[in-house]
Formats: C-alpha cells, structure tokens, sequence
C-alpha cells in the first residue's frame, strides 16, 4: 500500500510548526472517523499486524512495546486515531488543574537537517476537567493502554506542587490506565528542581497514599504511578534518585524528557531558541540514561525509553539497555506512522 506521508509532510514542514501540529491531529481524526486513516498512512489492510504481540508490564497488557510519547496529543483528543496507527499505548497531556495557554508563541521549531524538534510550549493543556471529556469521547474504539501525563500549573509555588498532582490525580484517576508524574520539562520555570531526592520521595509516597483511597473508591481499580525524568541529570542525581525508586517501590520510570543541550545541533538556526530539543541528537543521551538507571535501580521496576526513537534500531538498543516499551515522539513526526508497525516487528 503506499504511503502518503512522505507528501504529507512536505506540505505540512512549509507550514509554520505548530499550525501544522493542529492541522495534522485534526486530519487525523478525520481521516479516522471515516476509517481510512491506516490507507492514508501507508499502513497494511486487514487485522492490526502487531495487535496480537501483547506484553505485561506493570500489571497492565499492553497489544505491543510501541507507545505515543506525552506532548503530541495534549489534550487528549486523538486517541483512537494514534491507536489505528498501531500505538500500543498513547501517553497524552500534560495536564494540569487548571487550563493554561502555555508559552508565547512561536515555541516550536523545526531542525529538519538534525531530524530534530525544539518546543518551549509550557504545558498548554485544557485542564483536567476538559481533558476527561475529551477522552471519554476520542477513546471510542481504542484497544490500546491510555497514559495520562501529569504536571502542575505555571502559577503555582515549587512549595506547594504535590497539591497539584494530587489534584490531577484524583480528576484523571478514573479514566487513566497508568498515570505519569511530569517533572523534568524544560519549558516550565523552576519544574526541574523537583527532580531532588527529597520533592521525588516525597511525591512519590503522597501519590500511592492518595491512590489507595481512590482504589478503594473506584472498586479496587489500581493505576500504576510513574515519573518522567531528566536527560540532563548528573550520574550522581540518577543514581540517587534510582534508589528513591527502589525504595519506595515506584511502578514505572520514563527515560527522558526533552534535554536543554545543543551540542548535537551546534550552527544551527534554531540552536539558541530556549526549550527543549528532542528527536534524533537525544538518542544517545537518552539511552544512556536509561542504562544507568537500570543498573542502578531494581529490576522488578520497569522502564520505559522515550527520546530519540527514530528508527527500530533506536529502539532496539534502549530495548538492550533495559527498557520494557519504548516511545515515539520525533521519529512520528519525520518518519510517519510506517515507523509504529517497523518498531513493534523489531522488539517482537
């Protein structure tokens, strides 16, 4: 079957970056509600070819090992159509409390030669309560695992962040299949500092406090908690905060977010534009991180390697390092939904 992408994206990289973001979720969905995304992608006819390829991993069956990084649906409203691209899970959000606009604009761009992406969006969501409708209506039809991604408001003090993931929490709880706490985006001020072993213990043992309540009011249902970290921690910070997550028994670990260097992408443009670079000059980085987390922290704890999956190589080796699934962001974006399927043949 052929695959339109490479067309696609040539009209869509001569639009503005994120005009063509928008444009590209409300295809989607299109395309989606009138069952022809898969042709359009270039995707086989006939039964999902990797939906029979399960996997358990923290207690929850997954249909494969490939999952849609958070960040690209964030407001939870193109489910389905990432699932009928072969996901096996969808993370989507940030999603904070309350709605929130984000960064001004322009905050993302484009490094077409790097294969790359910096974005400074700033948690631009609609809040919790307009992310759950979203869900309960773009989940129809998806047989995949759905992560919410988790973070606090702009506005609201480093001091008092758990109340926000608390917040979250509770008002995602029902419709989460697993939920992750978000602490290590770039584009919020001061976010980072809450990767500390202390705000990181902290957080942790609050959440599984407040999820045992609401497992109770939500007839035993149990959703695994998880936190996304850093590429740009020090060996030092992931060794320590790997036995934080020893100890307290975390459910899951995400290998990276977004990193800040430009090292990979030096004379660039868009080097100096503030935010956070993913795609293809993260992969190394971030695979590296994720095998020092997994020699440093108990085995029983799964990991799931996000940055830089550009190709079922790049997969591949987080895979060896010690991941449990991996996740697409970038290589969605250059590479087209042909990818999803090439991944979940290599890991299988």
């Amino acid at each position: 079957m052929p695959d339109f992408y490479p067309i696609a994206r040539r009209i869509l990289f001569s639009l503005d970056a994120e005009a063509a973001h928008h444009a590209t979720l409300a295809m989607m969905k299109t395309a989606d509600a009138f069952g022809v995304l898969g042709q359009l992608a270039g995707l086989d006819e006939g039964p999902d070819p990797v939906a029979s390829r399960e996997v358990e991993v923290m207690g929850l069956t997954f249909p494969n090992r490939v999952g849609l990084a958070a960040g690209l649906d964030k407001k939870g409203e193109a489910i389905s159509a990432f699932g009928n691209l072969g996901f096996g899970h969808v993370e989507v959000g940030t999603v904070t409390p309350m709605a929130q606009s984000g960064n001004d604009k322009p905050r993302l761009f484009r490094l077409k030669e790097h294969e790359a992406i910096i974005n400074r969006m700033g948690f631009n969501n609609p809040g919790v309560p307009s992310m759950m409708e979203n869900i309960g209506k773009s989940r129809r039809g998806f047989r995949g695992i759905l992560g919410i991604n988790i973070g606090k408001n702009k506005d609201t003090p480093n001091e008092g962040f758990i109340d926000d993931y608390l917040k979250c929490l509770e008002g995602v709880y029902q419709a989460a299949d697993y939920i992750t706490a978000n602490l290590s985006s770039p584009n919020t001020k001061g976010l980072r500092d809450l990767q500390s072993e202390s705000n990181c213990r902290e957080l942790i043992l609050r959440m599984q406090e407040r999820r045992e309540k609401l497992k109770g009011e939500n007839d035993g249902k149990y959703v695994p908690f998880v936190i996304k970290i850093a590429p740009d921690l020090a060996e030092d910070a992931v060794k320590a905060l790997a036995a934080v997550f020893s100890e307290t028994r975390i459910d899951g670990v995400i290998t990276t977010n977004t990193t800040i260097e430009r090292a990979g992408v030096s004379g660039h443009e868009y080097a100096k534009e503030a935010g956070g670079l993913s795609g293809a000059p993260l992969t190394e980085k971030a695979t590296e991180i994720l095998a020092l987390l997994r020699s440093e922290m108990d085995d029983a704890i799964p990991i799931i390697g996000s940055g830089g999956v550009m190709s079922p190589a790049d997969a591949r080796a987080k895979f060896d390092a010690g991941a449990s699934l991996v996740q697409v962001y970038s290589g969605l974006i250059y590479r087209g939904a042909t990818l999803v399927r090439e991944i979940a043949e290599e890991l299988e």
